[in-house]
Formats: C-alpha cells, sequence, structure tokens
C-alpha cells in the first residue's frame, strides 16, 4: 500500500528586497582619473596580447578619437610611485575629484621620474611620494 500523498502550504514573499550595503565599506565613487589609469593597463595588455592590434584599432573599438587614446595611455609614462598613489586614491564622496587627467598632463610632459614626483607632491599635496 501506497501513502497517501502529502500536501504543504508555504508562504513565500517574493517582494523585493533593499539589498544590505556592507558595513565599513567605503562610500563614494572611484576617481576617474583612477579609472583611466586602469584603462590604459588594460588596454596596454590587450594591444601586447594582440587582441587590439594598435592604438588607432583601441580608439575605433572604444569610440575614442586617436587624440583622447593618447592622452589616457600617457597617463603610463608617469612614475610607478605616483601610479599607485593615483590607483589608491580615495574614493570621491562629494563635489570634484580632486586630481583629474588634464592637471596630471604637465606631469607626464616631464620625462624624468624625480621631477614628476616633485610635481606630483605640488598637485595632490601628498606627504613626498618616495624618491
Amino acid at each position: 500500500m501506497r501513502p497517501a500523498p502529502v500536501t504543504t502550504t508555504h508562504l513565500v514573499d517574493f517582494a523585493p528586497r533593499p539589498a544590505p550595503r556592507p558595513t565599513g565599506a567605503p562610500t563614494g565613487r572611484v576617481p576617474r582619473v583612477a579609472r583611466l589609469l586602469a584603462l590604459a593597463h588594460k588596454v596596454d595588455a590587450m594591444v601586447r596580447a594582440g587582441e587590439l592590434r594598435d592604438l588607432a584599432h583601441a580608439a575605433r573599438v572604444m569610440g575614442l578619437t586617436r587624440a583622447r587614446v593618447t592622452q589616457v595611455m600617457n597617463l603610463l609614462l608617469l612614475a610607478p610611485e605616483i601610479q599607485e598613489a593615483i590607483l589608491t586614491l580615495p574614493p570621491v564622496t562629494k563635489g570634484r575629484d580632486t586630481v583629474t587627467e588634464r592637471t596630471l598632463r604637465r606631469i607626464v610632459a616631464e620625462a624624468e621620474w624625480d621631477r614628476q614626483r616633485l610635481l606630483w607632491n605640488d598637485v595632490s599635496g601628498a606627504s613626498r611620494v618616495a624618491e
């Protein structure tokens, strides 16, 4: 003999719930210049891997002008310590970014990393980047 089927009833709430915010997580957004520097590293890796033929091809794929891609890629000419400082900038919680790609152009124009570090300290107000 077979046992009789059992029917159960469950109340399921499908109402959307707000995602819980992690506690202690920084609020704000990543500074634009940090995103641009990360993009420059990504494009450089894609060109080296052969995924993109060259920077002109990258510009077409991204829908940017070649001049703009050059400006972004020039961020790779910054001293490694400056790049690290840019990538670790604190999130922007309100107002404008403290450091912009445009303000970095005169630093990028300097070929010597020691000179770049001095200019970076002026721009960022940082307590001396290691020399």
